[in-house]
Order: structure tokens, then sequence, then C-alpha cells
């Protein structure tokens, strides 16, 4: 049986997301996400599930764990985000004054939360808010969450599906102590890395060269800074295919040449959702 530790509360889309790949996971809840990677960096028999970027709202802000903790990335996941309005049983839309959820959720429910002149009061998740709303016992008072939030807490669902666009989708990762990749084969693959440069004049420039030159297309590059200064970054990395494909071992093999440090995050098989 999976063991899977999220950021939150029980009803999180995290915590959906980790039933989606294992039904029968057994799921802990963290308060942050620096405690999520610590766990799973102590225990190895564990994986972790974090959500790390948004189609709309973009970065979730978990790069410097990545950077810190190394874990390994065993695969990624796109979790359909349907955001919807729970209040305490038997309440309408017109009772309803104020609404708590996470920032990003709120912002990705503007349109709806304007148009019925709702008060937005930002808290540290979706799961939460929805935990608070059931035990504050107000009318007035909504979150926006997942289904998932509303079975667990016995609120309903006022308003389902507000988000201001349809088929918004975060990616997950799952991650782990333990290093594993599956072996090279016909399937699409995503080989995910950070480096970091030597300091000299154009050295991104001419380190990206080889993947040019061999083909290979980058999916994510993302500058970050070191911590306490703001001229010495690392980057992030996602490329398509497999390590032990030539065409990629060619094009790291050239970065390395210009890298301070250099480290492989994970390859694993790219979501069925990236050909959507």
């Amino acid at each position: 049986m999976s063991k899977f530790f999220f950021q939150g509360t029980f009803g999180a889309y995290s915590h959906l997301a980790a039933l989606s790949i294992d039904p029968k996971a057994e799921v802990i809840p963290c308060k942050t996400f620096d405690e999520c990677f610590l766990m799973a960096s102590k225990d190895t028999d564990s994986k972790i599930i974090v959500p790390e970027s948004n189609r709309i709202t973009g970065n979730i802000g978990i790069e410097y764990l990545i950077f810190e903790y190394r874990l390994n990335i065993y695969s990624e996941y796109f979790q359909k985000i349907e955001h919807n309005l729970l209040a305490l049983p038997g309440v309408k839309l017109s009772d309803i004054k104020d609404v708590y959820s996470h920032g990003q959720a709120l912002s990705q429910c503007s349109k709806f939360i304007k148009s019925n002149n709702l008060i937005e009061h930002v808290r540290a998740d979706t799961a939460g808010s929805a935990e608070m709303v059931s035990k504050n016992k107000e009318k007035t008072k909504a979150a926006i969450a997942s289904s998932l939030s509303a079975e667990t807490y016995k609120l309903e669902i006022v308003k389902k599906n507000i988000e201001n666009e349809k088929g918004n989708l975060t990616r997950f990762l799952v991650m782990g102590k333990n290093i594993s990749q599956p072996d090279f084969g016909k399937k699409k693959y995503i080989t995910s890395f950070l480096f970091k440069l030597k300091s000299k004049p154009a050295a991104l420039y001419q380190s990206l060269g080889g993947f040019a030159i061999n083909g290979v297309n980058l999916t994510k590059l993302q500058s970050y800074p070191e911590k306490n200064t703001f001229d010495s970054f690392f980057f992030l990395c996602d490329l398509d295919g497999h390590i032990e494909d030539p065409k990629v071992q060619k094009s790291l093999e050239e970065l390395g040449l210009h890298c301070q440090d250099f480290h492989v995050l994970g390859v694993f098989e790219a979501d069925n959702q990236r050909e959507k």
C-alpha cells in the first residue's frame, strides 16, 4: 500500500490526486510543504504528492524545496480542478456574504465571486477553509473547495464548477527519497533536472546550444535565485525524452561543461494529458 504525505487537510486537491493515483493509499496531511519534503526525506517507504503548477495561475512556488531536498520524481499527474461553493446544509447562495479559500482558488473563481458580491478571505488551503465553515456554523460563510471537502466536512455544494475557465488542471509531482526510473522504451518520457551555471557572460545561451543541435525539446526552464543572493541562479528544467536516449545524453553532456552543479531529479512517463 502506498503512503503519501500531502500539504493541507483531508479533502484537499492533493488528497484527491493521491486517491486518483491509488484509491487504497494511506494519506497523511502535513501543515506545510516543507514538512512534506522533510517527512519523505526521512521515511524512505513514503512518497509525497505536491502541486507544482497550475494551467491558469502558473507556478505554485515549491521550487526552493525541490532544490533543497532533491527528492526523486517518480511521476507527474494532472488533476482536473473543479471548484465548488460549499456551505452548511440548507444554505442558499443569497444567504452567503463571506467566502474563504486559498488565494489561487479565489483568483480562479474571481468572476463568480464578483458577480455575487462576495467578500473574499484568503486562507492557507481550500480544505482547511471548508473545515472552518463546518465548525463555525454561520450561514453567511462559505468555502471554495473540492467535492471531496464537501463530503469530508458534511457541507452542501451550493454551486458546482464556479471556476472562471473550465478544463483547469494542476500538475502534481509524486516524489520520494529512493531513486527509481522506468526502462527506456517506446513510451513518452520526461527527464527533470536542475543545474547551476559557472559564472561567465552568456553562460545560459551557450549551455542550451546542445539541446538545439540534438533536437531535444525543453518543456520547462525556470530560474530560481540561490538563498540570500540575486546574482546566482539555479535552473529547473524538464525535457521531452528519456535520459538513456543518445540525443538526450549528448545534450546533457554539453550542458554539463557549463555547470557548477547538475542534478537529475527524475525520469518518468509523460502524463497522457500532455497529448490533449
